[in-house]
């Protein structure tokens, strides 16, 4: 009978929750009162001894309310409890996911310090690559120097005789009529060992009174290491030839110095102005198949300098 109660006040409780849930529905007070007089109709042992309604003694009136109560407790106690536990989940994913946070924190600062240092290298690097940079440009002007000292010595005469080769003479004629390259100077030359220093210069297209129509030709004397040595001004005849490369028809000019002009006085500068032939040969001639002047776009110029 005490688990029948048990039993019967959990139905209380269910049929109290379904009448709120659903209006028009008969009191669970009735129902259970026609289920207490059912169970109450059931045979007693004699030691019981009812002494009253089994009615009241099954379901005593200030039974249900209380068990509602201790119901909706039970409830809340529950719920709570859940959530007390899925509480606790939270927290701990939440601590796992600090820790995770603080260790990205730690990996994020170890990449920064890391980075700082790679650009610290970087930038040691970059000024040792730019010092390399002068330091191999400085040797690249030094190497083109000597090269160029190499070439003016092994094209360089010291008896006065010159014979200069110049090639690629139609592009060069081109660059002297757009303006581009005027005129052309040659590898320096000497009358002798410890003589003048001399130098030819030539305008493909002309200059002065053969600008256009005459290749012009000049005799340049620069400063040397001697020229304290030397009588001044410069007085030796000079004679220009261009080479008929089928030896047929050179032509040749010579001039004897003017004692009186700068171009031959001791030079102050590198070299001195130049003087010579303004119009040495027409462009027409020059040009002319008749003649081999220029053969295979390369044409040759030779200068003799009387030193008796």
């Amino acid at each position: 009978m005490l688990l029948l109660l048990q039993h019967m006040r959990q139905l209380q409780g269910t049929l109290c929750s379904a009448a709120r849930a659903a209006q028009g529905f008969p009191q669970p007070e009735l129902s259970l009162k026609s289920a207490g007089k059912s169970i109450c109709e059931l045979q007693m042992p004699a030691g019981l001894g009812l002494s009253r309604d089994p009615e009241v003694d099954c379901f005593p009136a200030s039974s249900a309310p209380e068990d509602e109560s201790v119901l909706r407790q039970l409830v809340r106690e529950k719920v709570i409890s859940e959530l007390e536990n899925k509480l606790q989940v939270f927290e701990n994913i939440v601590a796992v996911l600090n820790k995770e946070v603080e260790s990205s924190n730690l990996e994020i600062l170890a990449f920064r310090r890391q980075s700082e240092l790679d650009q610290n290298i970087i930038r040691g690097l970059e000024l040792k690559i730019a010092e390399l940079h002068r330091c191999l440009t400085q040797k690249d002007a030094g190497l083109s120097s000597l090269h160029k000292s190499l070439l003016f010595s092994e094209q360089a005469s010291y008896d006065g005789i010159f014979l200069w080769k110049i090639t690629e003479v139609g592009r060069k004629l081109q660059d002297s009529v757009t303006g581009r390259t005027v005129s052309l100077y040659s590898p320096a030359f000497y009358t002798a060992k410890y003589g003048y220093k001399v130098c030819l210069r030539v305008y493909l297209n002309g200059d002065g009174a053969g600008k256009g129509t005459h290749m012009s030709l000049f005799f340049v004397v620069m400063r040397g290491d001697y020229d304290a040595l030397l009588p001044w001004p410069f007085r030796h005849k000079v004679t220009f030839m261009l080479l008929d490369q089928n030896n047929r028809e050179h032509i040749i000019d010579a001039f004897r110095p003017d004692l009186t002009s700068a171009s031959f006085q001791r030079p102050v500068n590198d070299m001195n102005v130049a003087s010579g032939c303004p119009m040495f040969l027409p462009l027409s001639k020059l040009q002319s198949p008749k003649h081999a002047y220029v053969k295979e776009d390369t044409l040759f110029l030779k200068c003799i300098i009387e030193t008796n």
